[in-house]
C-alpha cells in the first residue's frame, strides 16, 4: 500500500505477520484467555519468524530492522483482539530486555538477550510497588553491596510476565541516600533463592500473567547489574518513551479492531426491520469513532517517526500514549453499547475489548501522569532532554582530566573570602565562574574539618572549565581540569546560573539532563557545605 512511512518490504512484514497470528495465534486465544497462560512455545514460534529481536542487534539473534517493523507487527499483533498476548510480547521485548541491550555489558547481552530474541527466556521489567508505581524515586526495594553480591529485599507489583518468565530487570535503590542518583537496575534469575512470586487475577489481559513479587535477602552477582549503578533512574525515564509509544501504538490498533467488530456486527444484526448499520445515529457514532481513530492514528505515525530519527520526544509521546488510551477506553464503550446486552455477554469481542481497554489509561504511566508532563512542557517551559547515552558513559571511575594548560592562570582562592564586605556578598553573581569563585566566602565552616577532601571538576559550556579542590578546611578554585576527579559536573553556563539564582528547581535540571553529575552522592554532600546564594 501507498504510504509515506511503509515501504513495499514494511508491507511483506506485515503480512507475515498477519498470516502467522492468523494460523498460529488467534485459533488459540480463547484457551489461552481461560488457561490464563499463554504457552512457551509461542514465543519460540515467534522467535523463528524474526518476531522477538526486530529492532536489536544480529550479533545476538536480532534482525535489526527499522522502527517502521515494530509499528507494523505491533499494529497486526493487536489486531488480533486480545490484548493479554500483545502486553506479554511488548513487555518482554521492549521493556524487560530494552535495558539489557541499551545499557548492559557484552556478558549480559550474550546471557538473556540472546536467549530473549530466541523465545528461550521470557523477561519481565520490575518497577512498581506497592507505594510507587509512577513515582519511581520513591521506590523502597533495595540492593545492599556485600562483597561480589547484591542483596535485595524488598517487594514489586503488577508485573508482566512475572510468574512464568525466566527473568526480571529490578529497579533497586543500590544508594537510597542519593535520591534518583541511587536507583540500579539489576537482573534477577527465576528461582534464585528468597525469590518468590505470587501470580495476581486481573479483570482483563487474562492471557497474560500478572505478577506480585518478593526479595527477601535475595543474593545476585554484582554482574548482573544493568549500565552503571545509580543510573536506573536514568534508564528508566529514557525508556518511558519507547514503553508509552508502543502502548499508543497498541492502543490504536486496538481500537480499530473493535470498531471493524462493530460494523460487522452492525450489518449483520437487525432491529425494527433494517441492520442497525442504516440507523443514522449508530452510523454517526461510529463515524465520529473512525475519524478519531484515524487522527490518533497519524500522531501517533508522527511520533514513531521522531523514535525513528532519534528524536527525544517527552511531549509527543505523553500526548501519544494519553489520547490514544483514552480513545481505546471511549472506543470499546461506545461499540459495547451499539452491541446491546449481547455487548455483556461473555464470548463477544466487545466485552472482552471493552476489560482490555480500561488497563491502557494506567500502565506505563497514567493519564493524570501524562498530563501533569505534559503541562510541565507546555506551561512550565520544562525541555525534557535525552539522558541515557550520557548517564550510560558516567562513572565514578573516569579518567584523570587532562590538567590546566599551560596559558591558563590558576587562581587560588581559599577561606580569606570569608572577610569579603557585606556589599560584596549582597551583589548576586552574574555568571557561572562568579558563582564557582563565590563558593570560598560561602563555605559553612562548622561543615568541614581536616577530613573534608575532594576534587569537583565544573565543565560550564558557554564559560569553561574549572577545578574545586577541598582540602586542609580550606576551598580552592581554579581555572581548567586539574587532578583526579571525585565528581565531574557538566551543564550550559546559563542552566548552571538558573540553578543556583533559584529561577530552576534542581532536581528538575537534574532529571531532565540539564545538569549531568557522574557521582551524586559526593555532589550532595559537596553541595552542603555552602551558604545559598538565594
Amino acid at each position: 500500500m501507498a504510504h509515506q512511512y511503509f515501504t513495499e518490504e514494511h508491507d511483506l512484514f506485515r503480512q507475515s505477520v498477519k498470516q502467522f497470528i492468523d494460523t498460529e495465534v488467534k485459533p488459540h486465544l480463547n484457551k489461552w484467555e481461560e488457561d490464563k497462560k499463554i504457552p512457551r512455545e509461542v514465543f519460540i514460534k515467534m522467535a523463528s519468524h524474526g518476531f522477538l529481536g526486530i529492532n536489536f542487534d544480529e550479533a545476538y539473534g536480532g534482525t535489526n530492522n527499522d522502527f517502521w517493523y515494530t509499528v507494523a507487527y505491533l499494529e497486526e499483533l493487536n489486531k488480533a483482539g486480545f490484548a493479554g498476548i500483545s502486553a506479554s510480547v511488548s513487555v518482554h521485548q521492549y521493556m524487560a530486555t530494552n535495558h539489557i541491550a541499551s545499557a548492559g555489558n557484552e556478558a549480559l547481552k550474550s546471557k538473556y538477550l540472546t536467549k530473549a530474541i530466541a523465545g528461550e527466556w521470557i523477561g519481565s521489567i520490575a518497577i512498581t510497588e506497592p507505594g510507587a508505581g509512577s513515582d519511581v524515586a520513591n521506590i523502597r526495594t533495595t540492593a545492599t553491596r556485600d562483597g561480589d553480591h547484591y542483596v535485595i529485599n524488598g517487594n514489586k507489583t503488577f508485573i508482566t510476565n512475572g510468574v512464568y518468565g525466566n527473568f526480571v530487570t529490578v529497579a533497586c535503590k543500590t544508594d537510597p541516600a542519593a535520591g534518583v542518583g541511587g536507583i540500579s537496575l539489576i537482573v534477577v534469575d527465576a528461582g534464585t533463592p528468597g525469590y518468590t512470586v505470587k501470580k495476581l487475577d486481573k479483570m482483563g489481559w487474562h492471557s497474560s500473567d500478572t505478577a506480585e513479587m518478593f526479595f527477601d535477602n535475595v543474593r545476585v552477582p554484582v554482574s548482573q547489574l544493568v549500565g552503571k549503578e545509580g543510573q536506573g533512574f536514568f534508564y528508566i525515564m529514557e525508556s518511558f518513551q519507547l514503553e508509552r509509544l508502543v502502548a499508543a501504538i497498541m492502543a490504536v490498533a486496538a481500537s480499530e479492531d473493535i470498531v471493524a467488530e462493530t460494523l460487522k456486527y452492525m450489518h449483520e444484526r437487525a432491529a425494527f426491520g433494517k441492520p442497525l448499520a442504516k440507523f443514522q445515529v449508530l452510523r454517526h457514532k461510529l463515524v465520529d469513532l473512525i475519524t478519531e481513530i484515524e487522527i490518533t492514528k497519524q500522531f501517533v505515525y508522527h511520533c514513531c517517526w521522531k523514535q525513528a530519527n532519534n528524536i527525544f520526544a517527552v511531549k509527543e509521546c505523553s500526548m501519544a500514549k494519553m489520547k490514544a488510551s483514552e480513545l481505546c477506553k471511549t472506543a470499546s464503550d461506545e461499540c459495547l453499547q451499539i452491541f446491546g446486552g449481547n455487548g455483556y455477554m461473555n464470548g463477544y469481542p466487545v466485552e472482552r475489548a471493552y476489560r482490555d481497554a480500561r488497563i491502557g489509561t494506567i500502565v506505563a504511566g497514567t493519564t493524570e501522569i501524562m498530563k501533569e508532563i505534559i503541562a510541565k512542557t507546555v506551561i512550565d517551559g520544562v525541555n525534557y532532554e535525552s539522558t541515557y547515552a550520557s548517564m550510560r558513559t558516567a562513572s565514578n571511575d573516569v579518567p584523570q582530566a587532562a590538567a590546566a594548560t599551560a596559558s591558563a592562570s590558576p587562581q587560588s582562592i581559599n577561606n580569606n573570602h570569608k572577610n569579603q564586605t557585606k556589599t560584596e556578598m549582597d551583589k548576586l553573581p552574574e555568571t557561572a565562574k562568579e558563582i564557582l569563585y563565590s563558593l570560598p566566602g560561602r563555605l559553612k565552616e562548622d561543615k568541614v574539618d581536616e577530613t573534608t577532601a575532594g576534587v569537583f571538576h565544573f565543565t560550564m559550556e558557554g564559560e569553561g572549565e574549572f577545578t574545586i579542590e577541598l582540602k586542609n578546611k580550606q576551598i580552592i578554585v581554579e581555572d581548567g581540569l586539574v587532578g583526579t576527579p571525585t565528581c565531574e559536573v557538566k551543564a550550559k553556563a546559563a542552566d548552571y546560573v538558573d540553578i543556583e539564582l533559584g529561577r530552576t528547581n534542581p532536581q528538575m535540571a537534574f532529571m531532565m539532563g540539564k545538569i549531568k553529575i557522574s557521582n551524586l552522592g559526593e555532589m550532595m554532600k559537596f553541595m552542603g557545605l555552602f551558604r545559598k546564594l538565594v
